[in-house]
């Protein structure tokens, strides 16, 4: 309480109640016994980011800065300083292009730490390698004693046996492999690299180990104590972005302790500019309107209050015309994507409870979609078909979807930062899905027939998000005498009681035998595929029974389905009742 009341210039409140409301102006709140006991200058605050898109804030440095604007002791952008000369100079070798290619470091020199300080800085730190570096393997970073360095460093690779390092509070030293292997760290985090013939390995010019990234920092440089005066900052990570944005973040936090700010020269042989320097604390400029702004929020404020306003939550403002802004963001403001996250943050420093709120103006009823209820009505017949329905997963990979089906890889819907290996990608078909589940229950009594209807996700450059989510029904029957003629068996009674009329044509297509596969047309228009599943395919699921299939393009059979207009459906209901000033008349 004491170091944030220090750093935010003024004494914060003692009731609970007081602190949170002034905490929800930085997307904060207390948490943990600190709800409940009495706060003093000694109490160790226990805070909980409401807004987890907004790393400044999950250190005492970003929430003292952002308290410092909100009681206007500081306002506008908070400007850093850079030396003008590097203190330090890396090399990257190109091998590491493949495997964890960029570093950007930092130099904060006359730091005045104390092990509370300390233990703020780790804590940040354990957070951005968690959340924001995706438990290390986008980001990681590690602290040194500068003083104990010799730059040049090089960030290159090593054999797993032929460098060791006295790992952080070791006491003893261990080979990269024997770090995999038995160390808390490297069975945690090995996964990363372990199956890499060289590992990374981050070393000073009298070839000093520095870390062995992501795993865990050298005990003789990779600590830092109270005594520490200069120290260096890395960060290591698989894209350049993500990289900066975490340096960003540690770099800001250490200025506003009062240290003094280096930048490092990195030098790649592998990208252009083959020379960098870091930290970049360069500020952004978006801009907004003025109608933007007050239709956002539903009032009237004149553009030198929104100016003022926009001060008070860090940001820099100038009114170029009579209708626009042009607003500076902080170098710090990852989560600023949209001129929308801009005015929120005037919203809040004007008073979300300052706005008098208003019942809409238009009353409306809610309903399903017409597409929704034709998928309701095929879900109730393919339940009246004897099927039973599953629903998996939209996020799969392309091993599942492409190879394990025989199928060409086409333009698909990829995850740029996926979580787990076995989820990369959006499906574009439901067919894997059921076959995936048929082979994860080969255990259930047979015959198994189950359907899905469900979302895929296929690129389309002329939708805004160059997306297009389309509704499908796929259906899968296994059993010793599972053929073509059962299938289109239940697919026939499916269309009647749609009130469609299809026919079928032969088809090829990899996933089905050959001559048992056809296309389904409605109107002439291919809506889907019907055929027996090809033997490869079921060796490939681990399925020893054959198996009938179908699948089925939802959004083209609405097409021509005789759905209610969106008119027709509100003339149906009766009229909403007027609203009073307590809300909406009740019968």
């Amino acid at each position: 309480m004491g170091d944030l009341e220090k750093l935010a210039g003024f004494k914060l409140p003692r009731k609970n109640d007081e602190l949170n409301e002034l905490l929800y102006f930085v997307k904060c709140e207390l948490s943990g016994p600190s709800r409940t006991e009495q706060i003093d200058e000694k109490t160790e605050l226990q805070l909980e980011n409401v807004d987890t898109n907004r790393p400044d804030t999950w250190s005492v440095e970003g929430i003292a800065r952002a308290l410092r604007g909100i009681r206007s002791i500081e306002t506008g952008i908070k400007k850093y300083s850079l030396a003008k000369n590097p203190a330090v100079e890396i090399f990257v070798d190109q091998e590491l292009l493949s495997i964890r290619p960029y570093i950007s470091c930092v130099i904060a020199k006359e730091t005045k730490l104390t092990d509370d300080i300390i233990r703020g800085i780790i804590h940040l730190q354990e957070k951005l390698d968690q959340s924001y570096g995706r438990r290390r393997k986008r980001s990681s970073i590690g602290f040194y004693d500068f003083d104990l360095i010799r730059s040049p460093l090089t960030y290159g690779l090593a054999e797993p046996d032929a460098i060791k390092l006295v790992p952080l509070d070791g006491d003893r030293p261990l080979s990269l492999q024997e770090i995999l292997e038995s160390h808390p760290k490297g069975l945690e985090y090995g996964y990363i690299v372990k199956s890499n013939k060289r590992l990374p390995i981050l070393l000073d010019a009298d070839r000093k180990v520095l870390s062995f990234p992501p795993i865990i920092n050298s005990n003789d440089l990779g600590k830092i104590t109270p005594e520490t005066k200069n120290i260096l900052v890395e960060v290591t990570g698989t894209t350049q972005e993500t990289v900066q944005n975490t340096l960003t973040i540690l770099t800001t936090a250490l200025a506003d302790r009062s240290a003094k700010l280096h930048p490092a020269r990195i030098h790649y042989n592998y990208r252009e500019p083959s020379v960098i320097q870091t930290p970049d604390l360069r500020q952004r400029t978006m801009q907004i309107t003025l109608e933007d702004v007050n239709r956002l929020m539903g009032i009237t404020l004149k553009p030198a209050e929104i100016v003022k306003l926009l001060r008070r939550a860090r940001y820099d403002a100038k009114q170029p015309s009579a209708q626009k802004l042009k607003v500076e963001v902080p170098c710090y403001r990852l989560d600023i994507l949209h001129p929308v996250d801009i005015i929120e943050d005037i919203s809040i420093a004007y008073g979300l409870n300052s706005l008098k709120p208003r019942w809409p103006a238009d009353m409306t009823a809610g309903g399903l979609t017409p597409s929704q209820e034709y998928a309701d009505k095929i879900r109730l017949l393919m339940i009246g078909l004897g099927f039973q329905e599953i629903m998996s997963f939209q996020m799969t990979n392309p091993d599942k979807q492409f190879t394990k089906m025989n199928q060409s890889t086409t333009e698909y819907v990829e995850v740029t930062n996926p979580k787990i290996t076995t989820m990369t990608c959006l499906r574009s078909w439901l067919l894997p899905s059921l076959l995936e589940f048929l082979g994860n229950n080969t255990h259930v009594e047979y015959p198994q027939k189950i359907f899905e209807v469900g979302t895929c996700t296929v690129p389309q450059s002329t939708m805004p998000n160059r997306t297009q989510d389309k509704l499908k029904l796929a259906c899968v029957s296994t059993h010793a005498h599972a053929n073509f003629t059962e299938m289109k068996s239940n697919l026939e009674p499916l269309m009647t009681n749609l009130d469609l009329k299809f026919a079928l044509q032969p088809a090829i297509n990899q996933s089905f035998l050959e001559g048992r596969v056809g296309s389904i047309l409605i109107g002439g228009e291919d809506v889907g595929i019907i055929g027996e599943i090809h033997p490869q395919i079921l060796q490939n699921w681990k399925l020893e029974d054959p198996v009938a299939a179908f699948e089925l393009d939802l959004e083209q059979l609405f097409k021509t389905m005789s759905a209610p207009t969106q008119l027709e459906r509100r003339q149906s209901r009766p009229p909403p009742r007027e609203p009073t000033e307590q809300g909406v008349a009740l019968p």
